[in-house]
C-alpha cells in the first residue's frame, strides 16, 4: 500500500469514529433506543445492516479459499454457516414469530414463554449465559481472521492488527449503541457494494479460465499441496457424492453426506431461531411486514458476496498460472488484493474489508451487551437502574466482551479450526432445547436449562479430548446429550403454567404440537392460525433452494460457462415465481403499533 491508500484507510476510520459519537446523544434516551433503536429503523436499513454484519473479513477469507481450492463445489460446504441459510427460514417465518414477542433479547424471550416464575428466569439467565460466551468465542474468531488478513496484507503481527480494529469497533459502539450500528453499517454496506461491483468486473475483464490448472490444498503440520484440476470439474455446481482430497480437506470427501449433514445441522437452526444481532434485527422490527421484507433485502444484498468470493478465487487461480500457485488457501484474498489492486482503489478495498469486519463486530458487541444488561444486571443485580446507568452498564459491558473476545484468541492459530468449533460442536449443544421452545407445549424452562447446560459440557468435554472425531460426531454428540438434558428436565418438572402458555400461543402463533393451547380459540381463530402455518411450511420448502439457486447463478456468471449459468437463472425465475404465490403477496401491512403481550406489563 501506498501513502493514499493509507490516507483513505485512515479518513474512513476517523470518520466511522467521528460518526458514532455524533450519534451518542441519540443513542443515551434510554436501553430501547440504545439497544433497538426504538424500533423506528427503516426494513431496508435493518436488511443493509445485517448484510455487512455477515460479510466478515474472515468468513470471506475461508469462503475464497474453499472455491479457490475446490471450486463451485466449495460453496455447499458453506451450507453450515457461510451461506447464512437460515435467513430463508426468518424471510418465511422465524422473523415475525421473533419480532412478535416485543422484546429486547432471546434471553428475556424465555419470560414470555416460561413465564416470571423461577422456571422463566432459570432458563433466561441460561440463555444469557450462552449467548454471552457465544458472543466472545466469535469475537475471537473474527480477530484472528481479521487479524490474518490485515496483518498479511498491511505488514504488522496479526494480533496487533486485530486489536486495532476490534477496539476501534468498540469505541463507537459503546457510544452510538444500535443507532451506530445500523448506520454505520448502511455505509459500511454501500462501501463494500462498491469493491464487490469492482473486484467483479476486473475478473469478467481479465480472466478467462484455461481448461486446465492447478490450486492447492492444504495439509496437515502447516503443508500444502499443489493439484492439477480442469475447468469443467471446478466450475460444475452438481456437487458429486465422493472427492478424492488430500489432508485437510479430506474430511469433505465423502461430499454427498457431509452436504445433507450441513443442510440436515442448518434446517434445525433455522427452525430453532437464533440469538446475537440476527434476533436483535428482529426485536427492532415494527411489524411482521418489516421483519419479512428485511429479511428478503438481507439475503438478496448477501447474494452479490458471492461473486465478489469467486472473483477473488478466479483471480488467484490466474495468478498462479503466471508465478508460483498460492499455497495457502486462506491467503488467496490479501495476495489478490495486493497484486491486481491498483494504488487509491486498494485502500479503498482494504478500508471496505476493514468495514466488513467491524460491521460484524460492532453487530455483536451491542447485541451481547444488551445480554448483560437486560437479562443479568437488570433483572437480577439492579432492577431499579435508570435509564442512564443501564446504557453505562451498555458499554462498560462492550468493553468487556471485547476483552473477553481478544484474551481467548491468542491460543487460535487456525481460522477454519475455531469456526468449525462454533458452529458445529459448541453451538449443536445449543439447537435442541431452541427448537423444542417453539414447537412442544409440555417442554418447559427447567427443560431449557438442563438441556443447554447438558449440551454445552459435552461440546466443551468432547472439544478438551482432544480426540480427532468427524465433524458429525462434533454435531451429534452435543446435541445428543442436550436432548437427553431437555427431556430429562422437562418430565420431572411440572409443565408450564397454562396460562402463560396461551398467552405465547396467541402473541406468537407458531406450528406446532400446541393442540392444548389451540382447542381453547374460536374455531375462526383456528383456522386463520392453520392458514397461516401451512402456507409458511410450503413457502419454506420454496426459500431454502431459491436462497441456494440465487447464490450460485451469481457465482455462475462469473465462471462464463453461460450453459449452466442459464440453468440456474431459469430455475430461480420459476422459484421466484412460486414464492411470490405462495409467500410474497401475503405479508401482512401490520400496523407499526407495538403488540402489548401481558406476560410482564
Amino acid at each position: 500500500m501506498q501513502f493514499l491508500d493509507y490516507l483513505i484507510v485512515v479518513i474512513y476510520l476517523l470518520s466511522i469514529v467521528v460518526f458514532g459519537f455524533i450519534l451518542q446523544r441519540k443513542a443515551s434516551q434510554g436501553i430501547d433506543a440504545y439497544f433497538l433503536g426504538n424500533r423506528n429503523m427503516p426494513w431496508w436499513a435493518l436488511g443493509a445492516s445485517g448484510m455487512a454484519s455477515n460479510t466478515d473479513i474472515a468468513g470471506t477469507m475461508i469462503i475464497t479459499a474453499l472455491i479457490y481450492a475446490l471450486g463451485v463445489k466449495g460453496f455447499f460446504i458453506e451450507i453450515r454457516g457461510g451461506i447464512v441459510l437460515i435467513m430463508a427460514f426468518f424471510m418465511i417465518f422465524m422473523g415475525k414469530w421473533t419480532r412478535r414477542a416485543q422484546v429486547m433479547t432471546l434471553a428475556e424471550w424465555m419470560r414470555l414463554r416460561f413465564g416470571e416464575g423461577r422456571e422463566g428466569n432459570i432458563a433466561r439467565l441460561m440463555s444469557a449465559i450462552a449467548n454471552l460466551i457465544i458472543s466472545i468465542w466469535t469475537i475471537s474468531y473474527f480477530a484472528v481472521g481479521g487479524g490474518k488478513f490485515f496483518g498479511e496484507l498491511l505488514g504488522i503481527d496479526d494480533r496487533l492488527a486485530a486489536i486495532f480494529m476490534i477496539v476501534l469497533a468498540m469505541i463507537y459502539t459503546a457510544a452510538s449503541g444500535f443507532y451506530g450500528v445500523i448506520w454505520t453499517d448502511v455505509f459500511q454496506g454501500i462501501l463494500i457494494f462498491f469493491v464487490i461491483i469492482y473486484v467483479c468486473v476486473l475478473a469478467l475483464q481479465m480472466v478467462t479460465l484455461p481448461e486446465t490448472f492447478s490450486v492447492s490444498v492444504p495439509l496437515s503440520g502447516g503443508e500444502f499441496e499443489t493439484i492439477p484440476t480442469s475447468l469443467s470439474n471446478w466450475s460444475d455446481f452438481l456437487p458429486p457424492a465422493t472427492m478424492d482430497l488430500p489432508g485437510e480437506y479430506s474430511a469433505y470427501n465423502l461430499f454427498g453426506i457431509t452436504i445433507f449433514f450441513y443442510l440436515m445441522k442448518t434446517s434445525i437452526e433455522g427452525f430453532s431461531g437464533a440469538g446475537g444481532y440476527m434476533s436483535q434485527r428482529y426485536f427492532a422490527a415494527n411489524s411482521d411486514r418489516t421483519a419479512g421484507l428485511l429479511s428478503l433485502f438481507w439475503i438478496l444484498l448477501l447474494s452479490f458476496r458471492w461473486p465478489l468470493v469467486t472473483s477473488f478465487a478466479i483471480l488467484g487461480i490466474h495468478y498462479g498460472l503466471n508465478n508460483p500457485v498460492i499455497a495457502d488457501p486462506e491467503l488467496v484474498l490479501p495476495t489478490v488484493i495486493e497484486e491486481y489492486i491498483p494504488i487509491g482503489i486498494k485502500g479503498l478495498l482494504v478500508a471496505c474489508f476493514i468495514a466488513a469486519a467491524m460491521s460484524t463486530f460492532d453487530s455483536i458487541i451491542n447485541s451481547s451487551a444488551a445480554y448483560w444488561v437486560r437479562d443479568i444486571y437488570q433483572a437480577y443485580l439492579q432492577p431499579n437502574a435508570n435509564d442512564q446507568q443501564l446504557v453505562i452498564q451498555g458499554r462498560i459491558a462492550s468493553v468487556a466482551v471485547v476483552l473477553l473476545g481478544l484474551l481467548f484468541s491468542f491460543p487460535v492459530a487456525n481460522i477454519n479450526e475455531i469456526w468449525g468449533w462454533i458452529t458445529i460442536g459448541f453451538s449443536s449443544g445449543l439447537f435442541i432445547p431452541l427448537l423444542l421452545r417453539w414447537y412442544w407445549w409440555r417442554f418447559n424452562g427447567y427443560g431449557f436449562a438442563v438441556g443447554m447446560l447438558t449440551g454445552m459440557a459435552a461440546a466443551i468435554i468432547n472439544q478438551l479430548s482432544g480426540l480427532d472425531v468427524p465433524e458429525y460426531a462434533n454435531f451429534l454428540i452435543p446435541a445428543s446429550a442436550s436432548l437427553v438434558g431437555c427431556l430429562i428436565g422437562t418430565f420431572v418438572t411440572s409443565p408450564t403454567e397454562e396460562s402463560v402458555l396461551d398467552n405465547f400461543y396467541q402473541v406468537t402463533r407458531p406450528f406446532g404440537f400446541w393442540q392444548p393451547m389451540r382447542d381453547k380459540l374460536s374455531f375462526p381463530e383456528q383456522a386463520k392460525i392453520l392458514r397461516e402455518s401451512r402456507r409458511d411450511i410450503i413457502a419454506t420448502c420454496i426459500a431454502v433452494p431459491w436462497q441456494l439457486v440465487l447464490f450460485l447463478t451469481g457465482m455462475m456468471f462469473l465462471t462464463k460457462q453461460w450453459e449452466q449459468f442459464g440453468i440456474l437463472l431459469l430455475v430461480l425465475i420459476l422459484l421466484s415465481i412460486a414464492l411470490y404465490f405462495t409467500w410474497f403477496q401475503y405479508l401482512e401491512k401490520a400496523n407499526s403499533k407495538k403488540v402489548k403481550a401481558n406476560h410482564f406489563h
